[in-house]
């Protein structure tokens, strides 16, 4: 398999997508949050210190996803569509699911601006309550479905649909 961001001599570079068709791309990521029982019941209920979690978690999701070309050094600049950043709170399992959805017409895909809005989101909720549970842990980050663009569609085998529960 050829790594496309090196060139021939071996260093890193930034791809030129120039001749590529504009064509209308998507691409969704997921991760978690996990933490004490008594974490996700203080933000199902507002009583983080801090404020909203899951309302800060989303808007700083979708400003990541904005910024991503600006931390990920050969990600190129995107007109984005649209992000979405979707967080549910799954008492079973003690943690905050989220899923960023990004959508644009471009000629390059989305899928670094997807998985970037899920870090940053889980970063926040954990900044937001560090004060209360120095446990949490962010845990399996993963692009879940992209399409568009000349490599196709991509579906992870075994994906449910969102939300996998109550928002």
């Amino acid at each position: 398999m050829e790594l496309t961001h090196l060139n021939a001599a071996g260093e890193a570079h930034m791809v030129d997508v120039g001749e590529k068709p504009v064509t209308r791309r998507r691409a969704v990521a997921r991760g978690a949050v996990q933490m004490a029982p008594a974490t996700l019941e203080l933000i199902a209920a507002g009583g983080v210190p801090k404020g909203d979690v899951l309302a800060a978690a989303r808007l700083a999701g979708i400003m990541a996803a904005k910024e991503t070309p600006r931390l990920i050094p050969l990600c190129h600049p995107l007109n984005l569509g649209g992000v979405e950043v979707r967080l549910w709170l799954n008492k079973g399992a003690s943690r905050v699911e989220i899923e960023a959805e990004v959508t644009l017409a471009g000629q390059t895909g989305a899928e670094m601006e997807a998985l970037t809005a899920v870090s940053v989101a889980a970063l926040t909720i954990y900044d937001m309550c560090k004060g209360v549970d120095k446990s949490m842990s962010i845990e399996h980050i993963r692009l879940v479905a992209k399409s568009g663009g000349k490599s196709g569609s991509f579906l992870r085998e075994g994906e449910e649909e969102w939300p996998p529960g109550e928002e």
